[in-house]
Parts: structure tokens; C-alpha cells; sequence
């Protein structure tokens, strides 16, 4: 008898979906805690979280809600976003988590964009979905999940909409079962990036690009049916979701713990009162649990791992965590569009520390050559010596392949099934990859090429400096100069002292070197941790101009030099 594809296609289409997966751990782990808030003490066993699903999915079903309408929440991270993530996989709708600390306008522009039938907010932002709703001029179902600071569940109500709890409690009709020809390949959750410039772009998600990232972590972690994990970044990111958050740890029959809102003392002793296995977060969160750790020690000994991603993790960043927290320390590195792509090891530290890894397992990652007028093809590869700089592509079934509502833009972004994400890279004969900045952070001077990220990373390198942005300000004789913001670790550190560091540091060049400092007590980030480089870049100039940063020699400023 000959192979029959087609049974196994059909099976693959309809079978293989996330929300199956969590229905097979609800029978196969209806015991195992899944869910834990530790401020109010309450546990869910995969069978009490299987059943409040169902009552959540019900709820929004009587509430118009089925395949393909989008259910739109802005909350934090805690027991209803996971219930509602869980809740629309139920029912073949498309879960749109979105940032709450999003401006009206913009969130004006995602009510608008996708157009849901249902609309939950966290009482706490009330106000702003009010001003939202009106803007936009939709008027999808409004309901408010109660919250507060002792993360209470179902503490509150609005004028807004009807109260979370009670619609779930009230909620009394049949649970329409998932169509049987929902496809794996239809969306289920629409992530919208933050970007640099414009409105937030919807990036959708189908149901198989969900189960590979769920796998992706599962194979990267590892994660186990035994692991608690706490990610700190806000769910409504993918690396929140997607990232040792509810995603890959209900897949596999793992336990959650949400964290409203990040404090390093409350996650490193939750470490030991709930069993931590895994702690999630960008690059910025870590040290701040690095800096409390050292003022106060806790036992870690239950962590199997930390897991950042965001940013670029460098070398004495690295050394200092594994001393601090743990010697498993691992390093993400993608976009919203396509999850992460690449991955650091522990065991490829300290060694390749400020690279980004390695390609992922199911995942092609390339860095191509870059030309004038036209984006290098994936066949037209940089110099594997660690020195070229392109740009970096990759090719992921993680990965969305469109934008919603932006056929348009996709071109800028999709390209035969690579995504071009804007950053530059080097990469070696081993395939690590170090990402340089993004292509329009560059900075030209003197007509050489300046990525910011190499300047950061030596800086870095500096026991006195704890952070720092580099960016170019006009200049008529070299058409930019390179200046950097810095945050002192040490308050002694001065400018010449920087300036010596750096003429003195092997791996920059001297025309790399920056020619204006300004000492600050923050660098703006977003809320993954990347360094916003056009935010700096916007203040830079007047602050060169104005003398408020400081060039290196006899406390001279830049009015002062020129």
C-alpha cells in the first residue's frame, strides 16, 4: 500500500494546535499545581485551571466571542491573563495581550486595528481605556479584572464594564467544543510590537508558530513537567508569554508564578519560598536582582537557570551573574516577529559572553552582506570571521509572517521566507553571532562605521561604569562624533579616565573612540531592555551644542573644544 500524506497532514492540521496540548496535560497532570499567586496563597492544579478555562471561555462566548474574533487585554501579569491566553485557544479566537502602559492614542490605534469583540482591562487603568474607547470609537464588550497591589484577584469593578469575576461566575451557557476544522495553521494570538517610530504594528500568530516556540524553550531550557518558573518580563511581550511564561510551561506540564510587578528582594525570595527553578528577564532586571543579592543574599540552590534575552548580555555582565546567581545563564536574542532565533549556553560562557549565540534547533540564521540600494540576498553571506559586519536574517517556524492590516509594510520586513529585523551582526566559523545595533543606530564619522554596541561593550569593560548609550552628534569636519551617556557604578570615575580606558582597550579602534561624555543616572530602555538609541540621539545635539557633555583634557565641554 502506498504512503497517504494526506492522513497525516490532515491529522497535523487539525490535532496539532496548542490548545489540544494544555487539554492533554488538564488529563495527564490534573493534580500537579500549574498556577501559583503567591500573595493571596491560592494554587491551581491543571484540573482546577482546565475547569476555570472552560468558565472563562464560556464567559466570552456568551459574549459574542468564537473563531477568529480577537479578545484584546491589557493586564498584568497574573491568573486572568493566563486564564483569558488559555480561554481564547479554547474557543479558536485570537488573543491580543497589550502593553497597559501604552498612551490613549495608541491604544486608540490598537482597538481600532484589530477590532475585538471583547475588551479586558485591569481596574487600575480604568482611565486610560476610558480615554482609549473613546478615541478609537469602538465599542467592543468591556470588562474590568480587579487588581492591586497585594494582587488580590477579583478585588474590583468599574464603571467601564461589567466585573471579570462575576461575568465568569454568571456565566451558565454551553461551551461550544473547537471547531473540528480549525487548523493549526489559522491565528491565535496577535502580538504588537512597541517599534522605534510609528504606531504599534500587529504581528499574528497561528496556532503551529505557538506549539514551536512552546517546543523551542521546552528543548532550550530544558524544561521539565517538574519546573517553576518566573518570568519577570510583562506577559504582553513574547519573550513574557513565550519565554518560560505560560506558553512553553503549560505545554509541558510545568508551574507558573506571576509577578505583577518586578522588585528584586520579592524574586529572590520567592526563589526559596515557592521552588524556583527558572527566573526569566532582560539583561536590566538582572542586575538589579545581581545588586541585591550581593547587598542580601538568598540560597538559590533550586535554580536550574537564568534565562535573559532583550539585549546583548556582555562579558563582565556574564561573570558577575554566574557569580552572584548562577553559573546557568542563557541569552535569547529575536524579534516579536519571529521569538528568538539564536541562543547562548552556559557552557558557551565566559567565552563567547557579548555574542548571541548560536541558531536555535529548528531555525536558519544568516548574516548577509550589506549594499547600497538593495538588501543583500541570503545567499550573498558576510566574512565568517568575526569582523564582517551585515546584516542578520533568519528563517523560523516561530515566526509570523506578515503584518495585520500592513500588506504594505511587510515588504520592508518578509522576504521569501527570511525576516530581515534591521540589526547588524558579525558572525564566526562556528556560527556565534554578536549583534552590532541596528542598521539605522550606526553612526558614520570620518566615513568609517561606528555601531554603538561595540563602543557599549567596551565601556562595559570598565569595573567603574554600569551602563551606558553611545550615539553620533553632527559634526562638520567628520560629519558625526561619537559621545556617550554613561552610568557610574563608581562615582570617582571622571572623562579622562574613560578616555584612557578606552585609547587603551584592545578591541577599539581609536576613531571609535567617543569624544563626549555625559554622566546620567539612568539610560532609556524599553521595557525588554533594549537600549532606545534614537531617544538619546534626539537630545544629544543640543546637549553638544549646549556644553552639557563633557570632552575629555582639563574638564573641557564641547562649547569649550569646539
Amino acid at each position: 500500500m502506498s504512503y497517504d500524506s494526506t492522513r497525516y497532514r490532515d491529522y497535523f492540521e487539525h490535532s496539532l494546535t496548542y490548545a489540544a496540548g494544555f487539554g492533554r496535560n488538564v488529563a495527564r497532570y490534573g493534580d500537579s499545581i500549574a498556577l501559583v499567586d503567591p500573595p493571596t496563597g491560592r494554587e491551581w492544579s491543571y484540573a482546577q485551571l482546565g475547569a476555570a478555562v472552560d468558565s472563562v471561555a464560556r464567559a466570552l462566548a456568551e459574549r459574542g466571542v468564537g473563531r477568529g474574533d480577537r479578545v484584546l487585554y491589557q493586564l498584568y501579569n497574573g491568573v486572568e491573563f493566563a486564564l483569558l491566553y488559555l480561554a481564547t485557544q479554547r474557543l479558536g479566537a485570537v488573543s491580543v495581550p497589550v502593553n497597559y502602559r501604552l498612551a490613549p492614542a495608541e491604544t486608540a490605534h490598537i482597538l481600532r486595528d484589530s477590532d475585538p469583540a471583547v475588551f479586558v482591562i485591569d481596574a487600575e487603568h480604568a482611565d486610560g481605556a476610558q480615554r482609549a474607547l473613546e478615541l478609537a470609537g469602538v465599542s467592543p464588550t468591556v470588562l474590568v479584572a480587579g487588581g492591586n497591589d497585594a494582587g488580590h484577584w477579583g478585588m474590583g469593578s468599574g464603571h467601564l464594564g461589567q466585573d471579570f469575576d462575576a461575568a465568569v461566575a454568571e456565566a451558565s451557557g454551553t461551551l461550544p467544543d473547537l471547531p473540528a476544522d480549525f487548523s493549526t495553521f489559522e491565528e491565535s494570538t496577535r502580538f504588537y510590537t512597541s517599534g522605534t517610530t510609528g504606531m504599534p504594528k500587529g504581528v499574528p500568530l497561528p496556532s503551529i508558530a505557538e506549539l514551536m516556540s512552546a517546543h523551542d524553550v521546552i528543548m532550550h531550557f530544558p524544561l521539565t513537567p517538574q519546573d517553576r518558573t518566573l518570568n519577570m518580563t510583562p506577559w504582553f511581550h513574547r519573550g513574557g508569554l513565550h519565554s518560560g511564561g505560560p506558553n512553553p510551561v503549560f505545554y509541558i506540564g510545568g508551574s507558573v508564578v506571576p509577578l505583577r510587578s518586578f522588585n528584586p528582594a520579592t524574586v529572590l525570595d520567592w526563589v526559596g519560598e515557592q521552588g524556583l527553578t527558572y527566573l526569566i528577564g532582560a539583561p536590566t532586571t538582572l542586575e538589579m536582582i545581581a545588586a541585591e543579592q550581593e547587598k542580601n543574599p538568598r540560597d538559590l540552590t533550586t535554580l536550574h537557570g537564568i534565562v535573559t534575552m532583550g539585549a546583548p548580555l556582555d562579558r563582565a555582565a556574564a561573570i558577575r551573574y554566574q557569580e552572584l546567581l548562577t553559573p546557568r545563564l542563557f541569552n535569547g536574542y529575536g524579534t516579536t516577529e519571529g521569538f528568538w532565533n539564536t541562543f547562548l549556553r552556559p557552557e558557551d560562557l565566559p567565552a563567547h559572553a557579548g555574542s548571541a549565540g548560536r541558531s536555535c534547533t529548528d531555525d536558519d540564521v544568516a548574516v548577509v552582506r550589506v549594499f547600497e540600494g538593495r538588501r543583500g540576498q541570503p545567499h550573498e553571506l558576510a566574512a565568517r570571521d568575526g569582523s564582517e559586519i551585515g546584516e542578520v536574517i533568519m528563517r523560523s517556524p516561530k515566526s509570523g509572517f506578515s503584518y495585520a492590516n500592513l500588506p504594505q509594510v511587510e515588504e520592508e520586513k518578509f522576504h521569501d521566507g527570511w525576516l530581515y529585523p534591521g540589526d547588524m551582526a558579525t558572525w564566526d566559523a562556528d556560527g556565534y553571532v554578536t549583534i552590532m545595533g541596528r542598521t539605522d543606530d550606526m553612526i558614520i564619522s570620518g566615513g568609517e562605521n561606528v555601531h554603538p554596541v561595540q563602543v557599549e561593550a567596551a565601556l562595559a569593560d570598565h569595573p567603574g561604569v554600569l551602563d551606558s548609550v553611545v550615539v553620533g552628534v553632527p559634526d562638520d569636519q567628520w560629519g558625526q562624533r561619537v559621545v556617550a551617556y554613561v552610568v557610574r557604578r563608581d562615582e570617582a570615575v571622571d572623562v579622562d579616565g574613560l578616555d584612557a580606558f578606552c585609547r587603551e582597550h584592545p578591541g577599539l579602534a581609536d576613531f571609535k573612540r567617543p569624544r563626549g561624555y555625559r554622566f546620567v543616572d539612568e539610560v532609556p530602555l524599553t521595557a525588554t531592555g533594549k537600549k532606545m538609541h534614537y531617544k538619546v540621539a534626539d537630545s544629544a545635539a543640543q546637549d553638544w551644542l549646549d556644553g552639557r557633555m563633557h570632552v575629555p583634557g582639563a574638564g573641557r565641554t564641547a562649547a569649550a573644544d569646539g
